[in-house]
């Protein structure tokens, strides 16, 4: 017998956490295949490669779930088992390292190779090939892979809500014939400087800790949901009605309410990255890059409030037209802050809650 790897009995409980359904297929004796799916952890039915062309393939496919363990198979029956799989609406992923697992590799949703024992034409067919041939390299591919997916979701909801939001003020402010409440200059200078950091920095987030405890998303699930857009709505029109009502209430003063809207954007943008982050758990201080990436923000845009620096014969209060803030401003921004960040915390709690209660 051919002794499996220590480190994989655990990668296959990390599967079973993760959802994924973990199958063996050898051509093996059938004895000495069930020992060692017994000896790694896999459980079920096993069946011979022989038994299974006597089954019909409605047997076959009624059978298919139960079944863990072929021993004694051919390239004929892998493609079998990988119809029969899909038909039950699974998504496969395939491993082989052989001339004849080249077939099975490309019928497979995911074909993945082995890059030091495996054949030429078994890379050739494959999706992915696994560099170091060991099977809990798979599994920590499947966590970065989701850890990935989740700040790819992170980085668009971030991005598409703040400009759902700036959008909106802008708009209802030309309707009902008030004056912009953001001029060009602001504008350009959110979207490319104060943004820009802070997005990138989503995109190293670490993974949650329970990554691989939750179930896998539909294969080729969109990012942008239908709950998604719902959510972001949501949030959007609830930033443009606070930013709106600092604007309406201070415009008699029009360039300190549009450097009220100005650094209220850029604020309630960094306390909206916090918020999305809650959506996952993830700690406080898990990213350093994110928050060198929101100081430098705020330092920005502090710089351009109060710094008394002269470009060109004109200051920057001068070239964005905003004058500085007073401590009683800032108080009235935090405090809404702090609000807004409230609300969106029971939101993300309450999407949890009905989420849980639609999975029982």
């Amino acid at each position: 017998m051919d002794p499996p790897r220590k480190e994989v009995k655990e990668a296959i409980k990390l599967c079973e956490k993760a959802g994924i359904r973990v199958v063996m297929i050898t051509g093996d004796h059938l004895l000495t295949a069930t020992a060692v799916a017994r000896e790694i952890g896999i459980e079920g039915t096993s069946i011979t490669g022989v038994d299974l062309d006597k089954l019909s393939d409605e047997d076959f496919q009624d059978q298919v779930e139960k079944i863990n363990v072929y021993a004694r198979v051919n390239p004929e029956h892998k493609i079998r088992i990988i119809k029969a799989l899909k038909n039950h609406g699974h998504q496969v992923a395939m491993t082989g390292d052989g001339v004849n697992d080249a077939p099975a590799l490309k019928a497979a949703d995911i074909g993945i190779a082995m890059g030091i024992t495996g054949t030429d034409v078994a890379k050739e067919s494959s999706d992915i090939i696994l560099l170091d041939d060991k099977f809990n390299t798979i599994v920590e591919a499947v966590r970065e892979g989701r850890s990935i997916y989740e700040n790819i979701r992170k980085f668009v909801n971030y991005l598409l809500s703040s400009n759902i939001m700036e959008v909106l003020v802008i708009f209802i402010a030309v309707i009902i014939g008030w004056p912009l409440p953001l001029l060009p200059i602001h504008l350009l200078w959110i979207n490319l400087v104060t943004d820009g950091l802070p997005a990138i920095a989503l995109g190293v987030d670490p993974g949650r800790i329970d990554i691989m405890t939750s179930q896998p998303t539909r294969f080729r699930e969109e990012i942008v949901t239908g709950k998604f857009i719902r959510t972001m709505v949501l949030i959007s029109s609830m930033l443009t009605i606070a930013i709106l009502g600092i604007f309406g209430f201070s415009k008699e003063n029009l360039i300190h309410a549009q450097t009220l809207v100005f650094t209220a954007v850029v604020l309630y943008e960094m306390i909206r990255i916090v918020a999305i982050r809650s959506e996952y758990h993830l700690p406080l201080f898990s990213n350093i890059f994110l928050w060198l990436a929101i100081s430098v923000s705020l330092i920005l845009q502090l710089s351009v409030l109060y710094l008394p620096l002269n470009i060109a014969g004109s200051s920057l209060q001068d070239l964005f037209k905003v004058q500085p803030l007073s401590l009683i401003d800032w108080g009235i921004l935090l405090g809404i802050g702090f609000v807004l960040l409230l609300v969106m915390k029971l939101l993300v709690t309450r999407n949890y809650s009905s989420n849980e209660v639609r999975s029982h």
